[in-house]
């Protein structure tokens, strides 16, 4: 029995199989990837026996500066610019075959930043985030080829930025007060909140009491990770869930989950979905229990490059036909919905930082 379950949940992906290698992959590449390029032309009660959470800004830090940064993380960025600035200036100095832009993204991800399986053994890059990538590369080396991948585990965005080993991390990375103390932020490109992954036939029904004495998988580094811990410190999440297991890539914890040594997995509902999509015997459980927003990271002493992503994501906004919302269609439509208005960071968006 237990071995018909077991083969139940290894469909999805190609099984376990398929999905330990993508995940060795992911760290066998983490140094220098090839360029790529894609094929492209209210409030929510969880109520339980473990008590009631509300669906609110993630936090990671209650020792903010100032209320501001803790209750809107995404407004403390820069005013947009298209002006060039030193960071820019060393950028485009670069010579030769290195006058590219480094980027820290995932590999993963499906949808978001993922290696295509079926692109003929090139292996190229493709996704929501990789789609950013190469328009902030057009903007600012008037090439959007000129991009130099490097493969970010979840748990090292923030040191390879601060290291100096990429120039940006556009990785699914959620604003939030802590990683302001280390990097930089643009402005918002896509709203999304926490959720809850489990197998359809499991008895969990989302961030409440059902989540009692069972064995949760986060991501170290992670939003879903500090929030979790926070909240039961805080006694908003049952004291028995078993937050133990962590792991450095997000998607390796749905392996754990297909190989049954968790019961759920905790992380951005829009990486779920996508999940949910490459495995059909898991499902989202429950709705939304903060509310968060994905940034561009940068070294904290690169203003004029954050002002610049900042304009290049007002220029993307606008664009309708290759812009953001022709991304979301080619990429998320098919898991987060043909309407993208959930989804969207706020518009117009707010500039709060003042240098």
């Amino acid at each position: 029995m237990r071995g018909r379950r077991l083969r139940d949940r290894l469909k999805g992906w190609g099984g376990v199989g398929a999905m330990a290698a993508v995940c060795a992959l992911a760290l066998a590449w983490a140094l220098l990837l090839p360029l790529t390029r894609p094929d492209s032309g209210g409030t929510t009660d969880a109520g339980g026996p473990g008590g009631v959470t509300r669906a609110t800004q993630a936090r990671a830090d209650k020792n903010c500066p100032t209320p501001a940064m803790e209750d809107a993380p995404e407004k403390q960025t820069l005013s947009p610019s298209s002006a060039d600035g030193k960071t820019i200036q060393a950028i485009k100095n670069r010579p030769g075959e290195r006058r590219k832009l480094i980027v820290g993204v995932d590999q993963n991800s499906y949808r978001w930043g993922y290696r295509d399986p079926n692109s003929g053994g090139k292996g190229d890059l493709e996704g929501f985030d990789i789609d950013l990538v190469h328009r902030i590369a057009k903007d600012i080396l008037g090439d959007e080829n000129a991009v130099q991948f490097k493969a970010i585990p979840t748990d090292q965005r923030i040191p390879a930025i601060k290291s100096g080993r990429v120039d940006m991390v556009v990785r699914t990375m959620t604003i939030n007060c802590s990683r302001l103390g280390d990097v930089a932020f643009s402005a918002p490109y896509f709203k999304t909140g926490q959720q809850v992954l489990a197998p359809k036939s499991s008895t969990i029904t989302g961030y409440d009491g059902s989540l009692a004495k069972k064995k949760i998988c986060t991501a170290k580094g992670s939003t879903a990770n500090t929030k979790l811990t926070e909240d039961r410190k805080a006694k908003t999440l049952v004291s028995t869930a078993d937050l133990r297991t962590t792991v450095p890539n997000q998607l390796d914890c749905l392996v754990r989950l297909q190989l049954g040594e968790v019961d759920a997995v905790v992380t951005d509902g829009a990486l779920a979905a996508s999940q949910a999509a490459q495995d059909p015997t898991v499902e989202l459980k429950g709705k939304p229990f903060t509310t968060e927003y994905y940034g561009v990271a940068m070294r904290k002493d690169a203003d004029d490059l954050v002002r610049r992503v900042n304009q290049v994501l007002v220029d993307y906004r606008a664009d309708r036909a290759n812009g953001w919302q022709a991304s979301y269609g080619r990429w998320l439509s098919a898991t987060l919905g043909k309407t993208s208005s959930t989804s969207e960071p706020p518009s117009p968006p707010e500039y709060d930082r003042k240098s």
